[in-house]
């Protein structure tokens, strides 16, 4: 048998490698810096492409590595059926590869470099913003959240939230290429990345930040991995005590920590009840069972305080497709057989909730929630002064997800400029002050412990609370008018052909 040209699988092998490559910059390996530069490779290969066509197939193959590299600790839940999901997924940069190889092909000079950077970020937003809906899988892993550990990044974000820091590194990247492989646009490209740096350091500088006023001391209680529900209750109780006389104001248990149905066991409320009164803090734990009140499984966020139940709930609303549910079940059923996927869908909840512990008023999330930006947001400006975020990674406790989940922490902090607590059933648990740095301490994977750390509080609000998503406004407005531009063009070519080809009219 004749082997097959080696062109023929290094041509599509070489884009999913570079798609690949900006997932070095998040948790574990945590290379922020090399997400300045990690798109270059990939950005040579769309311009260099001989046709717009073979563009957009090489920004769909980047997209699908991106996504499976992003994704990969998903493959032992959902085997092969990751892949299917990272090509369909991947296709949203196929127009981005079209755009990238209009824009710096060609021998692009100056002045189309100027539109470059800005239509090729505001290009690779519209993808981010559409594969971060819920039900493709939500935003993990947006290019800017690599960004969690550059306190000048955080302060963007709090300027325009995830999608400003993703459109500057996609920026930068834009002109480090045109700077490698285009002549003509080489002092373009020196004065974008000059001005890129003049304009992060003014905001750094003179952007409005949160006001720190005052503190609430916050427990977390991880429980770590145990052998069963009722096990996990008991653990959970243990750590608990250990936090008596330490002043708590409020003990935060992570994701999944209660598997029975609280509204059916008052047994265990008043256990409960009972540590809350050790500690004298209220304690909001999640109960992940079926409810008694309503049909199906809901992942609810409960505080209880020495009282007992407080009426005070939270229905997890965004869900892990095929973790907590399979879209369209009744033809995809067939995914549990090929991986971990959910077995019984869990329920949805309908509105987000304030709750209020010992006057502090606080926004529950639920593990997949924290992704979201506009979830954190509008808890902010409903009045939150913390987030909390309860979470569980147990499925994937040795891979990446545990600490690029916790790093979430800093970002939606430095977003709404108010601390957010990231408590684990079993994973990393963090806390983050409102400038998303560090609060505490940081308990990984192999913890099983009970911490309690002064978390200050913050007044004030950020532009991006303020303003919301005006960068993703900004770049859909840069697109359309690109898109009306080229159509034009595209008219004006059209009748000049047209007119060139009419028929001479006849002579008499």
């Amino acid at each position: 048998m004749r082997a097959l040209p080696a062109s023929r699988w290094v041509r599509p092998t070489l884009p999913l490698l570079a798609g690949a490559l900006p997932a070095l910059a998040f948790p574990a390996p945590s290379l922020w810096w090399l997400a300045y530069a990690a798109l270059v490779p990939w950005l040579l290969m769309l311009r260099a492409a001989p046709t717009g066509r073979a563009a957009a197939v090489s920004g769909w193959l980047g997209g699908t590595g991106f996504m499976l590299a992003m994704h990969h600790w998903l493959m032992p839940s959902l085997t092969v059926f990751i892949v299917v999901l990272a090509a369909l997924l991947g296709l949203l940069w196929a127009p981005w590869g079209w755009l990238v190889h209009r824009m710096l092909g060609n021998g692009a000079g100056g002045g189309r470099l100027a539109a470059a950077v800005v239509l090729i970020p505001s290009g690779w937003l519209m993808a981010e913003l559409v594969r971060s809906w819920e039900y493709l899988g939500g935003p993990w892993g947006l290019l800017g959240a690599s960004q969690w550990e550059v306190r000048p990044a955080l302060r963007l974000a709090s300027v325009g939230g995830v999608w400003l820091v993703s459109f500057v590194v996609v920026a930068v990247n834009t002109a480090l290429a045109a700077l490698l492989a285009s002549p003509r646009a080489r002092r373009g490209a020196v004065v974008t990345l000059l001005v890129t740096g003049v304009l992060t350091g003014a905001v750094w500088a003179w952007a409005p930040g949160p006001e720190h006023h005052g503190g609430r001391r916050i427990a977390v209680v991880q429980i770590g991995e145990t052998a069963s529900r009722q096990e996990r209750f008991a653990r959970g109780e243990q750590l608990t005590r250990e936090l008596a006389g330490r002043g708590a104001d409020l003990v935060v248990w992570g994701e999944s920590s209660v598997g029975f149905d609280l509204n059916s066991r008052p047994d265990l409320v008043r256990r409960l009840a009972g540590l809350s009164r050790l500690t004298g803090a209220p304690l909001l734990v999640n109960v992940d069972a079926q409810r008694s009140d309503r049909p199906g499984i809901y992942k609810s966020s409960v505080l209880v305080d020495e009282d007992g139940l407080t009426g005070q709930r939270y229905d997890k609303m965004r869900l892990v497709p095929f973790g907590e549910y399979i879209p369209a079940r009744s033809a995809l059923s067939w995914a549990t057989s090929v991986g971990r996927a959910a077995s019984e869908d869990r329920q949805r909840g309908t509105k987000p909730v304030m709750m209020r512990a010992n006057g502090l008023p606080f926004g529950p999330l639920i593990c997949f929630e924290t992704a979201f930006p506009d979830m954190s947001r509008h808890l902010v400006a409903e009045g939150a002064q913390v987030l909390v975020a309860q979470s569980s990674t147990s499925s994937f406790q040795h891979s990446w997800a545990p600490g690029q989940h916790a790093s979430l922490a800093a970002l939606r902090a430095a977003e709404t400029g108010r601390p957010v607590v990231h408590a684990t059933l079993t994973g990393v648990s963090v806390l983050a002050g409102p400038d998303g740095e560090r609060v505490g301490e940081r308990l990984g994977t192999e913890r099983s412990t009970a911490t309690v750390s002064e978390v200050p509080l913050a007044t004030g609000e950020t532009l991006y609370v303020r303003f919301g998503d005006w960068v993703v406004r900004v770049a859909l407005t840069a697109l359309v008018a690109f898109a009306a531009v080229e159509a034009a063009r595209a008219l004006r070519s059209r009748r000049s052909r047209d007119e060139v080809t009419l028929p001479a009219p006849a002579r008499r």
